[in-house]
């Protein structure tokens, strides 16, 4: 069966591959047939998208540079059973893939074979298999520490401690602060799993931001003035309302503001800014973005892109110390994707760091 092109001055070959290409370009997957010298005699659409429109004509291993590739199709013409295997292509951007090589006859003549290898992007799966793994382990890791420190205090409690009553006190106090940080590590990790399930589902409330602020600094006040900090808002008079559920943004600016607390400067002040924008960013709509500004030591620019992912801490003593489970930004970034709003870091060392929050007006 002769090709009929879809694009003509790309399939310069005077090869008659055994497909027809409205077949080829079928598959959504990048599919491409070569001949015993690796050359390429055809390829769908999606495999021009991924190679370029010139690859036509030319040996694989310039567009794809495996020895796995190459071996493949080897033993595919050798007559070997296909198989199904992982590649992993580094460049231009490093993917994985999963590849399907067949023989495929020359059906036209007593030529020679083909063979034609399928491409199925599977970078995604990988990266979140891998994803999952790093959370179990992240978990266990800090579940394990706290449920160690209470396993030695009972057993110090049972036995050199019993009658103790100083030592008693003092290691139930140590004990409760363990099983509150287990409790928040528990309720983050409910919160964090309610938020992905439902991350897709637009909130429909329209809600005063203002107060909500109002609320976050009246909550944190008396810790705040345990340093010796305060919270200033700004420009919170008459802010438009956005489109949110109340609760998540209230535990949304806490997190923030916590944080704020926990990485400042003792003697300083919190800012906490609000301003109308013109457009969300990644959005189409005007909004307002809160920018909390804290005095402190800043963050190193190669950390922020990572400050979201759980259990990450740029300062893992302080942050446990704090009572952190390393989760509060990780929900931050997942309420705000379902408020379909936009996160953003700056910092500047030894100066300040500042979180924004932008969300979209209630009536877009």
């Amino acid at each position: 069966m002769s090709t009929q092109p879809s694009t003509p001055s790309d399939r310069k070959t005077t090869a008659s591959p055994p497909l027809d290409a409205s077949v080829l370009d079928g598959f959504s997957d990048p599919v491409l047939l070569v001949d015993p010298e690796h050359t390429i005699v055809d390829y769908n659409r999606a495999a021009r998208h991924m190679l370029g429109a010139g690859a036509l004509g030319s040996r694989l291993d310039q567009f794809l540079n495996s020895d796995h590739i190459r071996a493949e199709i080897d033993a595919r013409l050798a007559g070997t059973p296909a198989t199904r295997s992982e590649v992993f292509l580094p460049h231009p951007v490093a993917r994985y893939f999963e590849l399907n090589v067949w023989r495929l006859p020359d059906l036209t003549s007593s030529g020679p074979a083909w063979a034609m290898l399928v491409l199925r992007d599977i970078t995604e799966s990988k990266k979140t298999a891998k994803m999952r793994a790093d959370f179990v382990a992240n978990v266990s890791h800090e579940l394990r520490s706290p449920l160690s420190s209470l396993l030695g205090f009972i057993e110090t409690l049972r036995g050199p401690a019993a009658g103790d009553v100083e030592a008693t006190q003092k290691f139930l106090e140590i004990m409760e602060g363990e099983a509150g940080r287990m409790a928040r590590l528990v309720n983050d990790l409910l919160a964090l799993s309610k938020l992905e399930t439902e991350e897709h589902i637009w909130p429909e409330d329209a809600v005063d931001v203002g107060s909500i602020l109002s609320q976050v600094a009246d909550i944190l006040m008396v810790r705040a003035t345990e340093y010796g900090m305060s919270f200033v808002l700004e420009n919170m008079d008459g802010l438009p309302r956005v489109l949110g559920a109340e609760d998540e943004l209230v535990q949304v600016f806490q997190n923030l503001a916590s944080n704020a607390i926990s990485y400042g400067q003792p003697n300083t002040e919190i800012r906490v800014t609000a301003s109308l924008i013109e457009n969300v960013p990644g959005g189409d709509g005007p909004g307002v973005a809160i920018a909390v500004c804290n005095q402190g030591d800043g963050i190193p620019a190669d950390e922020i892109p990572r400050l979201t992912e759980r259990f990450y801490r740029v300062d893992k003593g302080r942050s446990r110390t704090m009572g952190g489970t390393g989760l509060g930004l990780a929900i931050v970034k997942h309420i705000v994707a379902r408020h379909r709003g936009a996160l953003d870091i700056e910092s500047t060392l030894s100066e300040s760091t500042t979180f924004t929050v932008s969300l979209p007006l209630a009536n877009q």
